[in-house]
C-alpha cells in the first residue's frame, strides 16, 4: 500500500500553537478518527452480519471478564441509555447471543452474560476487526507511532474523566 506524504501539522514546529492551529490540530485529530472508523465499520458491516451496536456489545462482552458486565456498565459502555439498552438486550436475547443473569448479592443489578453462540460470532467479528484495524490503522501509521498515539489517546483519557474499565 502506498504511503501518502503527512500533510503538514499545525504548530508542529513550536510549543506556542494559535488558536486557529490548536483548532486545527484537533480537527486533523477527529477526521482521522472518524474517517477511520467509518472506513473500518463500512468494511466490517460488509463481513460480519450484525448491526453496528450489537457488534459493539459482542465485542465488549467478549473482552469482559467471564463475559459478563453488568447491564448498566454495558449500556455506557455502548452510549446507550440504561431503556435504550434494554430494548436491544431483548433483541440480542431473543437472536440467542446473550443471556440476562441476576447477581446473587446485589437484586439491583442484572448481568448481560454471552452466549456460546454470540462468543462464537463475536469470535469471528474479532478476527475480522484486527485485520481491518492492521489495514487501515497500523498500516498507515505503523507500530512505533500506533503505540505512541494509543499512549496519546490514554493521556487524554485519563485528563478528561478517568479511564472507563
Amino acid at each position: 500500500m502506498a504511503q501518502r506524504a503527512a500533510a503538514p501539522v499545525p504548530g508542529a514546529a513550536g510549543a506556542d500553537l494559535s488558536d486557529r492551529d490548536l483548532v486545527d490540530l484537533y480537527g486533523l485529530l477527529l477526521a482521522g478518527s472518524a474517517r477511520t472508523e467509518r472506513r473500518v465499520r463500512a468494511e466490517l458491516g460488509a463481513g460480519v452480519d450484525l448491526p453496528g451496536p450489537w457488534f459493539e456489545v459482542l465485542l465488549a462482552l467478549l473482552r469482559a471478564p467471564g463475559h459478563r458486565l453488568p447491564m448498566t456498565r454495558l449500556a455506557h459502555d455502548v452510549s446507550l441509555t440504561s431503556g435504550g439498552f434494554t430494548k436491544l438486550a431483548d433483541r440480542m436475547a431473543a437472536a440467542g447471543l446473550i443471556d440476562r443473569e441476576p447477581c446473587a448479592t446485589d437484586r439491583r443489578v442484572t448481568y448481560t452474560v454471552l452466549t456460546a453462540h454470540g462468543a462464537g460470532l463475536a469470535e469471528e467479528g474479532h478476527r475480522r476487526y484486527a485485520e481491518l484495524l492492521r489495514r487501515h490503522f497500523l498500516a498507515p501509521l505503523g507500530p512505533e507511532q500506533a503505540a505512541r498515539l494509543g499512549e496519546l489517546m490514554a493521556v487524554l483519557r485519563d485528563a478528561n474523566g478517568g479511564p472507563d474499565r
